[in-house]
């Protein structure tokens, strides 16, 4: 697990240091610049003709302390200070004058017709709120318009550090390095377009310094998939959980197919699906595994539902089962009487955004997996309002209802009420194809059939199916990846962790 802070967070974090570790503000800014300095090294950039621009705050004395180093370096260094009217920040002030001393010197005017190798931003820190605009915005711009590579220090100036959001506008780098904890606007879009590659530098702010004041979002790690202990040998289907999959319509049967055979990828032991007659052949022939139990599309009995509720340890409701009055009737009817666990998502997200009170009803845990348009309909909030506060969004919708959230989108945001926020990091574009928020709900259904607690299982199956998205893209390619490619993937990622586990004491996942 590695955490990730937003600006309030890291603020906290540096004071906390400097006052109860006493660590001086100056030695954090020198090993700021230092690991900035050699992290462009083992990047292998260009420094030989380097810009660096600096604000008036501590970004901008990490700027000049940056520059005296590249300097006595060798490398051919100028500064620009950028536009300011009030008094420069005392570690600012320091780092100005360290550099003044070793012979740097400082522009006024904007370098107009120089080339430069690469250019650094330390114009703004993670501490910006405000609009960019006027002359800030224009040295932006102009930094943006220069030749050369662009690395920006801690997080590309006018992206917001709290939700990746474009702040009037944005210096685009190629390379940032982030000190002591990764930046929420580096990873969420559009943030991330903005942040290019994100390397992470130490500069001694560690988790001590984190007190009672946990960092509230956290991602996890290749090292987390410990949580899927190895298969005892002496066991039985029933020992890896029953799922009951209610999903398809008429002509929706690959909905039911894909979440099912996703669980039984997933390590789950038997999976029964609830779903109309029509599709009854089909799914026979597609997934002979599955148990199936089919209904009257024109009506399904609401005791036929419930016997197979009852057979269940876990239930996944909504893929494919369309939005008519029959589809209405089972959502309601599971909601209502669940005794396990229960996973919401498409359509059944769809009948709930007409009473979303439903979700106060259940006496037992609850997951929906919403994309971003399912998300609107649930909310009343526009799109475009969901995307840039992704996390916001989904903390705010789980504790409300006391569910767990799982907000789908590039960096998919799962929310515990009142607990952590899992970021989720693995992925890659080949998973927006159709049918992939089915394989994603039946990998989180089959992992809490398993018996893994529902706040583990939720961001656990979001993390694998980005990894099995990664593996069908190497093999595949994203542009051509289909639904049932992904499927394939999470059984190459659980085989490397098998294999893994059978060798004791090895990344820490024995």
């Amino acid at each position: 697990m590695r955490y990730i802070v937003n600006s309030r967070e890291m603020n906290l974090y540096d004071s906390r240091t400097i006052e109860e570790f006493h660590m001086p503000q100056a030695v954090l800014m020198e090993r700021a610049a230092f690991s900035f300095v050699e992290t462009l090294r083992r990047e292998k950039r260009n420094t030989s003709r380097t810009l660096v621009v600096c604000g008036s705050g501590n970004n901008g004395g990490d700027g000049y302390a940056i520059a005296r180093i590249l300097m006595q370096a060798g490398n051919t260094v100028d500064v620009l200070e950028a536009p300011h009217t009030g008094k420069a920040s005392v570690g600012n002030q320091l780092q100005k004058k360290i550099f003044l001393a070793y012979g740097g010197k400082i522009l006024t005017e904007f370098p107009e017709g120089k080339s430069y190798t690469l250019v650094i931003d330390a114009v703004f820190g993670v501490g910006l709120s405000r609009s960019v605009e006027g002359e800030y915005a224009s040295l932006i711009d102009r930094m943006n318009a220069m030749e050369g590579a662009k690395a920006a220090v801690d997080i590309a100036s006018g992206i917001s550090a709290d939700n990746g959001n474009v702040l009037g506008t944005a210096f685009r780098a190629d390379l940032t390095v982030t000190f002591a904890f990764e930046k929420v606007g580096c990873l969420l879009w559009p943030g991330n377009q903005y942040a290019g590659k994100v390397v992470v530098a130490d500069i001694g702010i560690t988790p001590d310094a984190f007190g009672e004041r946990k960092p509230a979002v956290a991602a996890l790690e290749d090292a987390d998939l410990s949580l899927l202990a190895a298969r005892e040998s002496h066991s039985n289907k029933g020992t890896f959980g029953r799922l009951l999959v209610i999903a398809g319509s008429q002509g929706m049967s690959g909905a039911a197919y894909l979440c099912a055979k996703a669980a039984y990828a997933s390590g789950c032991g038997l999976v029964r699906i609830f779903t109309p007659e029509e599709n009854r052949a089909i799914l026979q022939t597609q997934l002979p595994e599955a148990v199936i139990t089919a209904y009257s599309s024109k009506k399904a009995e609401a005791p036929q539902l419930l016997e197979a509720m009852s057979w269940a340890d876990t239930i996944v409701c909504g893929p494919g089962i369309g939005t008519p009055d029959t589809a209405a009737g089972m959502v309601r009817t599971v909601i209502k009487n669940a005794a396990v666990p229960v996973l919401l998502d498409a359509d059944a997200l769809n009948v709930i955004a007409k009473d979303t009170n439903l979700l106060l009803l259940p006496h037992t845990e609850l997951v929906v997996t919403p994309h971003l348009g399912e998300m609107s309909r649930l909310t009343g909030d526009s799109v475009a309002y969901l995307q840039n506060h992704l996390i916001e969004a989904a903390d705010e919708f789980a504790r409300q209802y006391n569910v767990i959230c799982v907000l789908k989108d590039e960096h998919t945001a799962t929310a515990i009420p009142y607990s952590q926020t899992w970021l989720n990091v693995s992925g890659n574009a080949g998973l927006a194809t159709a049918g992939s928020g089915d394989v994603l709900s039946g990998i989180i259904g089959g992992l809490m059939a398993q018996g893994i607690r529902v706040e583990q299982a939720a961001p656990l199956g979001v993390y694998l199916h980005g990894k099995a998205g990664e593996a069908a893209g190497a093999r595949r390619s994203m542009r051509g990846m289909t639904a049932s490619d992904i499927h394939d993937g999470m059984c190459e990622i659980l085989a490397g962790l098998e294999q893994t586990q059978s060798q004791p004491g090895k990344d820490g996942i024995s």
